[in-house]
């Protein structure tokens, strides 16, 4: 509507919306009755335009006829595209600056009377508002949807932080308890040497338990506050003692039996104490998410130029749906029947703890084969 009352006021043949920047001028909307052949989204040199000069000066240029035009008499726009009359008005926003024009031409001279300019000008000052209301629009939609997102972020840190108080008071509680509880009865008097030893592994267990969770949660703090896991391996080293010691200690404290293969001819260059919690991280998950009474295997050996560590447990299988966030903090099974089992930070750390060293974490599981979780990793025996 706005192009056609301009053509009608002015008689010219070609009116268009152009945005106009330094290095652009495009068609935004366009009436052609002289077959100019600019449609929306057409482009024209920038520097060719008279346009540009309009975005210059900010201010209007008329032209009824070009030969009677001193200024524009023998400048090469008019030649170059035909055309014998003009008018462009910037379109200026609220912020002060020039989006574009509203402009028009015609192959014949035309008569631009100062009614027509102003029709022109009100008609780009209605553009521009147009063009300041859909950027409130935008930016309010833009507010309201980072406003929900912050809202929806809030709320998730808050379930969080609940869900982690109340995991780190269970899993904690409980050892301290069992220490507490063990050191009380080992002081009677007439405990016997068989409980005063099974009392003495309970609390081993615990102990155990408890020193791998305050592991797991400073690690974890230090990722969070942008340390990472740090990883020191200035030199190969013989890896089967470290994961030997790994195995024997969750033997002591496992109630199913833990078999192990380990196949390394080689020192490799890697952290020790890092690929011996990420073992202790697998095989304490193997443990308490494995049905007790089948056994949990371990293989461990270089193959292809990499090292391959898996821990194998038996029991209900992992959905694939959980797959992808078992490597994330706080994840945890909840269709395991045990409770809670931890805080779900173990297999993150684990994780991170093979991307530290150049490699990865992949877990498969199904009902006929158990959940298998396997490192792969880099052998780089210098």
């Amino acid at each position: 509507m706005i192009l056609d009352a301009c053509g009608t006021a002015t008689g010219m043949g070609f009116v268009a919306v152009a945005r106009v920047t330094d290095n652009r001028w495009i068609t935004c909307a366009s009436r052609d009755r002289v077959n100019f052949g600019l449609t929306p989204g057409d482009e024209l040199d920038v520097a060719s335009t008279i346009c540009s000069e309009v975005r210059a000066c900010r201010s209007s240029i008329t032209i009824s006829d070009v030969d009677d035009s001193e200024i524009y008499r023998d400048h090469p726009t008019p030649r170059q595209y035909g055309f014998k009359s003009y008018i462009s008005v910037p379109i200026i926003k609220s912020d002060d600056s020039i989006w574009g024009t509203l402009c028009a031409i015609d192959p014949n001279p035309r008569e631009i009377g100062s009614h027509a300019e102003q029709l022109f000008t009100i008609f780009a000052r209605l553009i521009a508002r147009e063009l300041d209301r859909q950027d409130e629009l935008t930016k309010g939609r833009e507010e309201l949807a980072e406003g929900r997102a912050t809202l929806q972020t809030e709320r998730d840190t808050a379930r969080l932080r609940e869900e982690f108080i109340a995991i780190v008071g269970h899993d904690l509680r409980n050892p301290i308890a069992a220490v507490t509880s063990g050191l009380r009865m080992i002081e009677k008097p007439d405990i016997s040497p068989d409980r005063r030893a099974m009392l003495v592994f309970e609390m081993q267990r615990a102990l155990t338990r408890a020193s791998q969770i305050i592991t797991n949660l400073m690690d974890f703090a230090r990722g969070r506050l942008g340390a990472g896991i740090d990883v020191n391996a200035p030199a190969p080293i013989d890896l089967v003692p470290v994961f030997r010691d790994v195995i024997g200690e969750i033997e002591q404290i496992a109630g199913q039996p833990v078999l192990s293969s380990i196949d390394l001819p080689r020192a490799l260059v890697a952290d020790p104490q890092r690929l011996a919690q990420l073992l202790s991280n697998l095989l304490g998950n193997a443990v308490a998410h494995g049905a007790p009474n089948q056994p949990i295997s371990v293989d461990i050996a270089e193959r292809n130029g990499e090292l391959v560590a898996s821990v194998t447990n038996q029991g209900t299988p992992i959905p694939p749906e959980m797959h992808p966030s078992l490597f994330h903090p706080f994840s945890r099974n909840e269709s395991n029947q045990k409770g809670l089992q931890g805080l779900g930070l173990g297999l993150y750390i684990a994780s991170q703890i093979a991307l530290a060293h150049g490699g990865r974490l992949d877990v498969s599981s199904s009902a006929e084969a158990g959940t298998t979780f396997t490192l792969h990793m880099p052998a780089k025996p210098a």
